[in-house]
């Protein structure tokens, strides 16, 4: 599913930045993938996926 309709990233896009890269912060986020650099409407499903994605990953489970 399209999450950034500005810039065509997908949710999966999303997920595969976030496994490869682990981004701490939603701006380490954008510097694998533009999303939110126009309108901004997708930024909080980005988080969203951003955070779940990351809980998915075993040494982020502990700390949340």
């Amino acid at each position: 599913m399209y999450i950034c309709l500005c810039n065509g990233i997908s949710d999966k896009t999303i997920r595969q930045a976030v496994r490869k890269h682990q981004p701490q912060s939603f701006q380490q986020l954008r510097k694998f993938v533009p999303v939110g650099t126009q309108c901004g409407k997708c930024v909080r499903a980005a988080r969203e996926i951003m955070q779940d994605e990351l809980s998915q990953i075993p040494e982020f489970k502990e700390i949340a």
